[in-house]
C-alpha cells in the first residue's frame, strides 16, 4: 500500500482534523443555492446537481479501487479539515457541488450555437475539463493531493474523470425537466445505496 493511501485511511472520517472554515464553505454553498431557487433557475441547479451526483459515484469508485486493489487512483493524504472518501475532502466536495452551476453561467442560451467552429456545448465541457485538469496538477505536486500510480495523470483524468463531469452538467442543463430528473434521482438514488453498503455496512470504503 502506498504511503499516502495509508496517511489518507488514517484520517478517513475522523474529527480530528476538523476547522471551522468548512461551516462557512457550507453555508455559501447554500446561499449559492438558494439564490438560484428564489431565481427559479432549475437549469442552472440542475446542471450544478448533476455534476455533483456524477462526482460522489466516481469518488465511491475510486474507493473501491482501494479496498480490490490496496491503492486508490487520488488520495488526499493531508489538508482536508474532513476526509469523507480516500480521495474526497470535504473541501473539494463542496467545490464540486457548485462547479456545475457555474459552467451553466457561461454557457449560452442556444445548444446548437458554433463557436470556433464547435459546438458551444463541446466547446466549454472541454474547457473546463482542461482548466481543472490543468489546476489538478498543481495539486497533485502538494502534499495535499497524491496521483498514485505513475500512469494516472492529467490524460486520463481529463478524459475520464473531467470530461463526464462536465459532460453530466451540460445534459442536466439541457435536458428536459422529466430527463433531468431521472438523471440527477437515477445517480443520487445509486450513490446512497453505494455509500450505504460498502461505507456503512461493509466498512470498505
Amino acid at each position: 500500500m502506498d504511503n499516502a493511501t495509508q496517511m489518507a485511511l488514517d484520517i478517513l472520517r475522523t474529527g480530528d482534523n476538523f476547522q471551522w472554515y468548512v461551516i462557512t464553505f457550507l453555508a455559501l454553498v447554500v446561499y449559492v443555492y438558494t439564490n438560484e431557487i428564489s431565481r427559479r433557475n432549475w437549469k442552472g441547479i440542475a446542471a450544478g446537481l448533476g455534476l455533483y451526483v456524477v462526482h460522489w459515484f466516481f469518488e465511491i469508485l475510486n474507493a473501491l479501487i482501494q479496498h480490490f486493489s490496496g491503492d486508490a487512483l487520488w488520495t488526499v493524504p493531508t489538508g482536508t479539515s474532513f476526509l469523507i472518501l480516500v480521495g474526497a475532502g470535504i473541501e473539494l466536495s463542496l467545490m464540486f457541488s457548485i462547479a456545475g452551476l457555474v459552467l451553466s453561467k457561461v454557457l449560452p442560451d442556444d445548444p446548437k450555437l458554433k463557436v470556433f467552429g464547435l459546438n458551444n456545448r463541446l466547446l466549454f465541457v472541454i474547457g473546463n475539463a482542461a482548466l481543472f485538469a490543468t489546476i489538478e496538477i498543481f495539486l497533485a505536486k502538494t502534499p495535499a493531493f497524491v496521483w498514485v500510480y505513475s500512469w494516472w495523470g492529467p490524460i486520463p483524468v481529463f478524459l475520464l474523470v473531467y470530461i463526464p463531469f462536465f459532460l453530466a452538467a451540460a445534459y442536466c442543463y439541457d435536458a428536459k425537466p422529466k430527463q433531468r430528473i431521472t438523471f440527477i434521482g437515477t445517480f443520487a438514488a445509486l450513490d446512497a445505496v453505494m455509500m450505504v453498503v460498502f461505507a456503512g455496512f461493509l466498512g470498505w470504503i
